[in-house]
């Protein structure tokens, strides 16, 4: 005999209470993806400007090696930090890229970047620990933090001073005794760099007054007028989390990795072991092979230099002036409040009428986000130039 409905109902009912660890934000960026998907699924013409990924596979090269594994490999548990081949050769791409050296044994291979945040703030970071970070700038970083019992604290930047903080600001936080600071360049959503003696300064105020220093280095390699430079050519301490989800044009494959001082590379071994087991086998593959594919990536990161170009040119002439021309990612931060006080408003009433899919800014910054939208622009130029000017017509008509 069945159970009555009532019974199946009061079967259905949680236990206790969820763990208020998990009252976190959502992500409103994935959120706005999911409802442009749903609408592209009804028939939509939708052009997809939210979410920061690129619109190009995974370079050929990574491809190929992750077809001939799938046929010949095993595909089994690698070590908890990660292929030897794939970390020495992270370690070698320090040397190419940026002429500093890394010895391999410093380098962690994680389930994507939003693994290796986790594994670095559990690294360094106790409950009720104080992170400092640079406002607006990546949700995710505050969202994990709570979840994982510490404090972000936000900085609040400025367009004058390119959405980047600077020593100043971490001076204003001495007597809150922070345990560091995370900073990311190129920044989302705002595209800017920490240029010029900047990340220098900073690395040295951590240095002096003993902070962590998390340098976010995802966005590495997409820069337009001049190179990222990495925290570790300032302070071998800092701690350096990476991806091969942007430069790479590998998001969904979940890889990629950190730089961390010697001394906590077997605390993150024995959290990555029992949190993650090992990264996935093939994304580590296929990753080894996306060096080979250099030339293709720089072809791709071509075309957002004239995305970039495209929309900093039609933008302002939809009348959306306010954006500072972006150092490095793929993003534009628009200033929004000539038009709305309500981004979150103006972003679904952008995807209903236009089939635009855009950030409001309220994801990056609670507060003053309500006067901001973000833009990606790694999509294939046609469609940002569909919808520079589906904007255009809809803005000025």
């Amino acid at each position: 005999m069945g159970i009555g409905l009532s019974e199946r109902q009061e079967s259905d009912e949680l236990p206790r209470g969820v763990a208020r660890r998990s009252s976190i934000d959502p992500l409103v960026v994935m959120d706005v993806m999911r409802e442009a998907n749903v609408r592209a699924a009804e028939g939509a013409d939708i052009i997809h400007m939210e979410v920061g990924q690129p619109g190009t596979p995974a370079p050929r090269a990574a491809r190929e090696r992750a077809r001939a594994a799938l046929e010949t490999d095993r595909l089994g548990y690698t070590d908890a930090l990660g292929l030897p081949a794939l970390r020495e050769r992270i370690a070698r791409y320090y040397g190419e890229r940026y002429d500093v050296g890394v010895a391999p044994e410093r380098v962690v291979v994680t389930s994507g970047s939003s693994a290796g945040f986790v594994l670095a703030f559990l690294a360094v970071l106790d409950a009720g620990d104080t992170m400092l970070l640079p406002s607006p700038g990546y949700p995710c970083y505050r969202h994990i933090l709570k979840a994982l019992g510490a404090k972000p604290v936000l900085i609040d930047t400025s367009p004058a001073a390119r959405w980047m903080p600077d020593a100043r600001d971490l001076e204003r936080f001495a007597g809150e005794e922070p345990a560091g600071l995370l900073l990311a360049s190129p920044n989302n959503p705002t595209g800017t760099m920490a240029v010029g003696p900047r990340l220098g300064e900073l690395a040295d105020v951590c240095r002096r007054r003993r902070l962590w220093l998390i340098s976010d280095e995802i966005y590495h390699g997409l820069e337009y007028d001049e190179p990222a430079v990495t925290a570790i050519a300032h302070w071998q301490a800092a701690i350096v989390v990476n991806s091969f989800s942007k430069y790479f044009s590998m998001t969904g494959w979940r890889i990629g990795w950190l730089v961390v001082p010697e001394a906590l590379v077997r605390t993150i071994e024995r959290l990555a072991q029992n949190l993650y087991i090992s990264p996935p086998t093939i994304s580590q593959v296929a990753a080894l092979g996306a060096f080979d594919g250099i030339d293709e990536l720089e072809e791709i990161k071509a075309g957002y230099a004239a995305n970039r170009a495209l929309l900093l040119s039609e933008l302002p002439a939809a009348g959306l002036a306010s954006i500072l021309p972006a150092d490095g990612a793929f993003y534009l931060y628009a200033d929004v409040s000539a038009l709305t006080s309500d981004s979150a408003a103006f972003a679904k009433t952008m995807l209903k009428e236009i089939g635009v899919a855009v950030t409001p800014g309220i994801d990056f910054d609670p507060v003053r986000g309500r006067h901001f939208i973000r833009f990606s622009y790694a999509e294939p130029q046609a469609a940002v130039r569909e919808a520079a000017r589906r904007i255009k017509g809809w803005l000025k008509p």
